[in-house]
């Protein structure tokens, strides 16, 4: 059974400046949302594999849609999901599994490394952060980082907002240490 999407929503962050310091290559930060009806709301049940079985499309959608959106390679990425309040965390992350991951992975390039992720219960307009990682390299901590979604009228109470998203480097003015982007080696890929 296909999934009842009722829209989807893309936020940009566009960064040219940080801390006074030009940002060279800007950090393009994009976020791809679809709100959608969830089948378990209200009931508990043992067997959630409609959502799991409905993300594989989902997963490819939203992965195509953050592909357009980013305009160019992604280096990092993450999902999240947050359901209204008749769902469940557990309906959130029934939606973020691997078979719905993977469409992410193929979309972006074959990353290897796990995909960071996050979910929760909240009411109409609450916010979420999607956290990011490197898509080849989990212990590339540059790229560590997150974007903030809120989609005003959503979750509904029988709604899961599922989000996929990603961005074009690392943060701005990095000074941590640790694996550079450009020295990962195939090894370091952990999933």
């Amino acid at each position: 059974m296909a999934l009842e999407i009722r829209k989807y929503v893309t936020f940009v962050e566009h960064v040219v400046r940080e801390a006074g310091i030009e940002v060279e290559p800007p950090l393009r930060k994009v976020a791809v949302a679809a709100v959608v009806k969830n089948p378990y709301a209200g009931r508990y049940s043992e067997d959630v594999s409609e959502i799991v079985d409905g993300s594989v499309e989902l997963g490819r959608q939203l992965s195509r849609l953050l592909v357009e959106a980013m305009g160019g390679p992604v280096q990092s990425y993450g999902k999240a999901a947050l359901a209204g309040s008749n769902g469940e965390v557990e309906h959130t992350h029934a939606f973020l599994t691997t078979v719905f991951a993977d469409q992410l992975r193929e979309a972006v390039g074959g990353g290897k490394a796990w995909i960071s992720s996050t979910g929760k219960r909240g009411a109409m307009g609450s916010s979420i952060d999607v956290p990011l990682a490197c898509k080849d390299a989990l212990f590339v901590r540059s790229h560590y980082d997150t974007i903030t979604v809120t989609v005003p009228d959503a979750p509904e109470p029988d709604e899961v907002v599922v989000i996929v998203a990603g961005a074009n480097r690392g943060r701005p003015n990095f000074r941590l240490g640790g694996l550079k982007y450009e020295d990962i080696k195939g090894e370091d890929g952990l999933r």
